[in-house]
């Protein structure tokens, strides 16, 4: 197809042209002073990305490692987790701590909140003998487009005065949504490489405090590829223990130099300009967005809701074979019920509106009822951001 294909999956996210030329660069020596500068950089400058002062840990994997190593550094099996059921990706948190013989209180959801606060808190009030070792919770739901308030919970588990570990799935929300891990007093912060840092998938990230260290010299998981005491001695060079994933890292120097270019407050509220223009189209076409309450509507994507008795799939079929735009399927509990725009990474007023003009005429290929205007619905939501700048100016 001619033109540009429109990448509106929730990640990977489009690639920007700068950190794919980064990427291109020649393979070095591993052991080398000249790639212990790139690591010690990258290591360093991470932790902005995190809000931390704490080690950040890059293994050379998906965000599923980054879960796995979250796990195995902290917990013992046998021991009890609290998790809450926000969507598909909790849910595969879930699993894999099963996998590991970790007891896991799953807390039922309805796939279109974010976990709320009041209802760990009292799980946490309940659990007298502390037997609670960690509280795990996904911080923006990739599957509903719904974000958990990560502040609040961490007050109601001080609340609770309660000592388990506090450990976020960050997978698809840093770089894009505001987050601090130390300010929030997160153990272990949980990420990936191919969303808001706009790299291809292969990195996968674990920000520790130093009561995640601590638990990490004490628990009965066995590791080896894993292992953060490996991984933080030779860091403390620069280094690797094993080979690194050399050009990626390259790339990740280059995405954090242009999130700092740009200011992550700036970033930040990009996302949410793009998320509020989204949802006004998904408005004016008169569908229903999964995510219920404003508070928690992500500022990464948005899920929508077709309309009974049309499938999401066989539309998103048809709009990427007419528009070339591709979707975000959904997932677990909501196959074929949902499709989700992405808007996030490498993403701005012009691309978002050049999506929501293929998925107006999606839907009209695809017979979905709705009404017109969404795109002149965001249109307008960027026009009073424009309006209000120049009335501050």
């Amino acid at each position: 197809m001619q033109g540009r294909h429109f990448l509106q999956i929730p990640g990977p996210s489009p690639i920007p042209d700068r950190i794919l030329r980064a990427i291109a660069m020649p393979i070095i020596d591993h052991r080398s002073a000249e790639f212990a500068e790139l690591g010690n950089r990258v290591l360093e400058g991470c932790k902005d990305v995190f809000k931390t002062k704490q080690p950040v840990i890059i293994f050379p994997s998906s965000g599923t490692g980054a879960w796995e190593a979250a796990i195995v550094n902290t917990l013992s099996p046998g021991d009890k987790v609290l998790m809450v059921e926000t969507g598909h990706f909790a849910t595969l948190w879930k699993q894999i701590a099963t996998r590991f013989g970790v007891e896991v209180d799953f807390v039922p959801g309805d796939w279109r909140h974010g976990a709320e606060p009041a209802a760990i808190e009292a799980k946490l009030l309940e659990d007298k003998s502390h037997s609670i070792k960690a509280v795990m919770v996904v911080h923006n739901e990739t599957s509903t487009g719904a974000t958990s308030r990560i502040a609040e919970i961490r007050k109601s588990i001080d609340a609770a005065k309660h000592p388990a570990l506090f450990m976020v799935d960050t997978i698809s929300s840093l770089a894009s949504v505001d987050y601090r891990h130390d300010e929030w007093k997160v153990d272990v912060t949980v990420s990936g490489s191919q969303k808001g840092l706009m790299l291809p998938p292969g990195l996968g990230f674990n920000a520790i405090s130093e009561k995640a260290l601590t638990a990490s010299k004490d628990n009965k998981m066995p590791r080896s590829f894993w292992d953060w005491q490996e991984m933080l001695k030779h860091n403390n060079a620069g280094f690797f223990p094993y080979t690194p994933a050399t050009n990626l890292l390259y790339g990740l120097k280059e995405a954090l130099e242009m999130l700092k270019e740009e200011g992550f407050d700036n970033v930040f509220a990009r996302h949410k300009r793009l998320a509020t223009a989204c949802r006004a189209a998904v408005e004016a076409w008169g569908l229903e967005v999964l995510c219920q309450n404003p508070a928690e509507q992500s500022p990464v994507l948005t899920g929508v809701l077709m309309p009974p008795g049309h499938d999401a799939d066989r539309f998103r079929k048809i709009t990427l074979e007419k528009y070339n735009v591709s979707l975000g399927s959904g997932l677990g509990k909501v196959v074929g019920k949902v499709f989700r725009i992405g808007h996030l990474g490498e993403c701005n007023e012009l691309s978002l509106l050049g999506a929501l003009s293929g998925v107006e005429m999606g839907l009209t290929a695809a017979g979905a009822p709705h009404r017109g205007g969404g795109v002149d619905a965001a249109m307008a939501v960027f026009e009073d951001k424009q309006r209000i700048n120049q009335t501050a100016q």
